[in-house]
C-alpha cells in the first residue's frame, strides 16, 4: 500500500468523523433550541423564562448563542456527548436555575441526560409528542 493510499484512507476517515460530528451538534442543537423556546409554553409563563445557557461557569438568563454549548471554542467538534445549559426562572421574584443537559446521537435515538437527573431517548426525529414527554421530566426534575 503506498503513503497517498494510506493518507487517503485517512483523509476519508476525518470527512467521516467531520460529517458525523456536525450531525450530532446540528441535532442536539436543535434539540436545545426546540426546548429552549417549547418548556417556557409548557410552564405557561407569559414572560421569558427558559435561556440556553453555558453548562458550566457563572450565567445570566440571556441568550448565549453557540457559548450556550460544551463544544464551543474547541477548534473540532468532538464526536460525543454535548452539554449545554437551561436557565428556568423559577419564582416570581427573578430566580433562576440552570439545568444540564448531556445529548448524542445514537444510531436512530438521540439520547439525553439530564445532569443529575434521569435519561430520555428520542426517537429521530423529534416528535412534538416525545418533546411533551421531556418537558414533563423536566418538570419533575425541578419540582
Amino acid at each position: 500500500m503506498s503513503t497517498a493510499t494510506r493518507f487517503e484512507t485517512l483523509a476519508n476517515a476525518a470527512i467521516r468523523y467531520g460529517e458525523a460530528s456536525l450531525d450530532n451538534y446540528t441535532l442536539v442543537r436543535s434539540l436545545a433550541e426546540r426546548v429552549a423556546t417549547g418548556f417556557c409554553r409548557y410552564l405557561g409563563d407569559d414572560k421569558k423564562c427558559v435561556y440556553l445557557v453555558p453548562p458550566e461557569g457563572p450565567f445570566s438568563p440571556t441568550e448565549y448563542g453557540s457559548g450556550a454549548f460544551s463544544v464551543s471554542g474547541k477548534g473540532f467538534l468532538p464526536l460525543g456527548s454535548i452539554k449545554f445549559g437551561l436557565a428556568v426562572r423559577v419564582s416570581h421574584t427573578g430566580d433562576w436555575i440552570r439545568l444540564v443537559i448531556s445529548a448524542e446521537k445514537e444510531g436512530p435515538d438521540l439520547d439525553v441526560s439530564i445532569v443529575g437527573g434521569r435519561d430520555f431517548a428520542f426517537r429521530l426525529p423529534v416528535s412534538e409528542e416525545r418533546l411533551q414527554d421531556f418537558f414533563n421530566l423536566l418538570f419533575e426534575h425541578l419540582t
